[in-house]
């Protein structure tokens, strides 16, 4: 069907280049200027720069909101909606585990409240809308660390009190951030930056699969012991379902749309085949455990949705604040650098982003999350790619593109025809003539665009909703964790299969026959991947350490380290500017790194 495939005339696709609503990058200071700054001494000239970044992301933007609505009538929509939805709340429902078992201050409805309240705010009013916010790992890990902080101490404060001033003062950094333009430091976030960053979210996701399966470990008894080994079973299940149909999608067997189809919908599909696997045969009498669920709308414990944080002693509110600075630079690396790989370079996007736009609105949730007793979401990874990623709209490439294809051809075919008529012996690498071109070539679907809309986003935030009515919560309540387990394994390698410096080892390994002359890295030395890959192993290492010690809650400064470590150590090294120009890169295109200012 037309809806499956759509044209580019049918999503009114148009080149970046040509975009009316966002003017080139030297006009766009003007924008922020008025009548009034313009009278400003030149002395003050920093105050009529305050919230500039802000107000040009939203005139960028804003000739674009009515088609973020019109423009969701596609559907590639739907199953974004239903795979973002099942990557986003599982996973958030499964990092929360340890928190909720250890703190008993936060439960599933806790988590479900976050997650809508990030979908609709950003959908409603970002200017991101393709970037997916929830409820991540490093946010649960730096939580946890607070409250074994504090439970240490002999007379500890009201740990949901303490945190909402966390938040008010992460919050409060946030809101300066914005109107200061200091996102404009993002111009110095690379693939190096986003690649170590998004290497150590993959290994957290391995990780957390472990231990939701070994937490069910201990002194268990027989019938125990049997819950325990289905749940490995079903952890496996799930990882190998979710790989089979991924791998399929991407075969030349069965027709186009059928391929489509196993791509959007095989994550779920394993996910339900798994979680019902535990309930036939011999599996049901194990009783693996299963997901906790509390009431309907309720929250933990029974208490009452506002946190009366200004009840906080004095001491206590100062305390709070070195940790406020922790989160904001949290969430300034990983909410800005989810924005950014949800628009990479590598997906053909023609809207306006607003980073500090969007990063204003982060700290409006963030707030909201500490008044509400919630763990705080901000942007993630790798769902918020995973989400750009299902919203692309396949199609044949163009006739240019063809005849571009049989020109290189024809050229290797009458090189090496040339090469065999001069005496060449025949051989594997100098063979006498070359098949013709294969015609099925040209049926390869190639990314025309990407569906920008915000209805994907504010659906999956709003089923998180229809989870907390009771009937959803006991359906919740029915997945076993085994199968979160699988699922955490499942979204773990497969960012890690897509990550640079994984490509970068697997090119080290790579037989050389068979690597192709194209290839960029093959003008690099193989000692200077080593070392570039070797300096990104580090700075995971580092982080990953961290987080498993009592140090854990300064994680956030060893990820911001990356910047400076990339901007004024690496340069230093003996890399020349070829080699690192192909090692590392912009982690956006030009077009979207027009809102911080530009590209390095």
């Amino acid at each position: 069907m037309a809806l499956d495939n759509p044209s580019p005339r049918d999503i009114h696709l148009e080149p970046r280049e040509v975009s009316s609503s966002t003017p080139p990058p030297k006009e766009r200071p003007s924008v922020a200027t008025s009548t009034t700054l313009r009278t400003t001494p030149r002395r003050f000239s920093w105050i009529r720069r305050i919230g500039s970044g802000v107000i040009l992301d939203i005139r960028s933007r804003l000739p674009w909101y009515l088609s973020d609505w019109t423009d969701a009538w596609n559907y590639r929509v739907v199953p974004a909606t239903a795979l973002i939805f099942f990557a986003n709340v599982l996973p958030g429902i499964a990092f929360s585990l340890d928190l909720i078992e250890t703190t008993a201050q936060y439960g599933v409805a806790e988590v479900l409240m976050s997650s809508f309240m990030a979908a609709f705010i950003f959908s409603i009013f970002g200017a991101q809308p393709l970037t997916i916010a929830g409820v991540t790992g490093p946010i649960t890990v730096f939580n946890k660390t607070i409250f074994d902080i504090i439970s240490r101490e002999p007379n500890p404060p009201v740990y949901l009190h303490f945190m909402g001033w966390v938040y008010l003062w992460g919050a409060i950094f946030h809101w300066a951030t914005a109107l200061l333009n200091w996102c404009n430091f993002l111009k110095y976030v690379t693939l190096f930056s986003c690649d170590t960053f998004g290497f150590y979210v993959s290994w957290v996701y391995l990780q957390y699969g472990i231990q939701v399966l070994t937490r069910q470990f201990g002194p268990i008894n027989g019938v125990e012991a049997q819950g325990v080994l289905v749940s490995i079973i079903l952890a496996i299940l799930m990882l190998v379902t979710a790989f089979l149909f991924r791998s399929l999608s991407q075969t030349p067997y069965f027709h186009r749309h059928v391929r489509r189809f196993l791509a959007d919908y095989g994550m779920p599909i394993s996910l339900v085949a798994s979680s019902a696997m535990a309930y036939w045969g011999r599996f049901n009498f194990a009783d693996p455990l299963t997901l906790p669920v509390g009431g309907a709308f309720q929250a933990a414990g029974g208490r009452n949705w506002l946190v009366k944080f200004w009840e906080l002693e004095g001491k206590w509110v100062g305390i709070a604040f070195p940790f406020g600075i922790v989160l904001w630079i949290l969430f300034f690396f990983d909410h800005n650098v989810s924005s950014l790989m949800a628009q990479g370079s590598e997906f053909p996007l023609r809207k306006p982003p607003g980073f500090h736009y969007d990063f204003f609105l982060l700290g409006v949730t963030t707030f909201i999350a500490g008044l509400l007793g919630l763990p705080a979401p901000n942007g993630l990874i790798p769902q918020a790619p995973i989400h750009t990623t299902s919203l692309l709209v396949m199609g044949r490439p163009s006739k240019y593109e063809k005849d571009e294809q049989d020109q290189r051809n024809n050229s290797r075919i009458q090189t090496q025809t040339q090469t065999s008529n001069i005496g060449v012996l025949p051989g594997p690498n100098f063979p006498h003539s070359m098949p013709p071109p294969d015609p099925t070539t040209y049926r390869h679907e190639v990314p025309l665009g990407v569906v920008e809309q915000r209805v994907s986003n504010l659906g999956q935030g709003c089923l998180c909703l229809v989870l907390l009515t009771g009937p959803f919560l006991h359906v919740l309540h029915l997945i076993p964790r085994g199968v979160l387990a699988g699922l955490f394994w499942y979204m773990g390698a497969d960012a890690l299969q897509g990550n640079g410096i994984t490509k970068k080892l697997m090119y080290l390994v790579q037989d050389k026959a068979l690597t192709p002359n194209e290839q960029p890295l093959n003008k690099v030395r193989k000692s200077r991947i080593l070392l570039f890959v070797g300096v990104q192993l580090v700075g995971f290492g580092a982080t990953f350490a961290i987080t498993q010690t009592i140090a854990a809650i300064g994680f956030p400064v060893i990820i911001m380290l990356l910047l400076p470590l990339r901007t004024l150590v690496i340069p230093k090294m003996p890399f020349t500017s070829e080699e690192l120009a192909i090692l590392d890169g912009p982690a956006a295109s030009p077009f979207t790194m027009e809102s911080v200012g530009g590209i390095l």
